[in-house]
């Protein structure tokens, strides 16, 4: 039993120690592993630092483990931990979105990418997001509009601008992910946003950009010179 008490006292006091430092020079002192293990320790009482490595054995990086599916978590560390590291991943959506907040988004582009990789970066299955714009470009609301597989997410150029419209949204901007990580945009993904492009133009909603997110890197269309006018196909 004293054993079992002097070891359980120098985990703690390991944590205690890893917690220390990221309160006095930032999470971003620590080594993935390491902060998620300090995570983990709070919902499992035995074996944090192994599981957070089966964790990142598994997704291959902390903001995979974060972004993945709740389910597949619980399956390996079980539905206590699983639930508080996708409380951690929606704090930091939160946090991240909170910075475009009552403003321009088109004027915040730089805010509007820390997004937007907080939100996909990390995903096992491929989204396709529209955010939708008021008068003002202002965010009025950041919906999932198709879920896929690993490379399809299935979109409906109609839907988008019925949900426009529901909305009262003047202008829109694509959004999808390659969790492959190929920062190319394929002929799908081009042929969807000429079609949403031409479903939005004789209703006057103006497509910005369609963004590719690509684990840590973004691809804008409109900067790429692929963001094509109904006119131009």
């Amino acid at each position: 039993m004293a054993r079992q008490a002097m070891s359980q006292a120098s985990v703690d006091g390991h944590y205690d120690g890893l917690r220390e430092r990221a309160a006095r020079f930032g999470l971003g002192s620590l080594q993935d592993e390491e902060t998620l293990a300090l995570f983990l320790s709070r919902t499992l009482q035995q074996g944090a630092r192994t599981w957070a490595q089966v964790l990142l054995a598994e997704w291959g990086c902390l903001s995979a483990v974060l972004a993945a599916d709740t389910v597949d978590v619980a399956r390996v560390v079980g539905e206590p931990a699983a639930i508080e590291l996708k409380l951690l991943h929606e704090v930091a959506v939160l946090v991240a979105a909170s910075s475009l907040a009552h403003r321009d988004v088109i004027s915040s582009w730089d805010a509007l990418l820390r997004y937007l990789r907080v939100r996909l970066a990390g995903r096992g299955r491929e989204e396709f997001r529209v955010l939708f714009l008021d008068k003002r470009n202002r965010l009025i609301l950041d919906e999932m509009m198709g879920e896929g597989t690993i490379d399809h997410a299935p979109v409906y150029p109609r839907e988008v601008v019925r949900r426009a419209l529901q909305l009262n949204a003047s202008a829109l901007i694509l959004v999808h992910n390659h969790p492959s990580g190929d920062q190319n945009p394929s002929r799908a993904d081009m042929r969807v946003t000429d079609e949403v492009i031409s479903a939005c133009n004789s209703l006057q909603i103006v497509v910005h950009d369609h963004v590719l997110v690509a684990g840590e890197a973004v691809t804008s269309f409109k900067a790429a010179g692929l963001l094509r006018s109904p006119d131009k196909k």
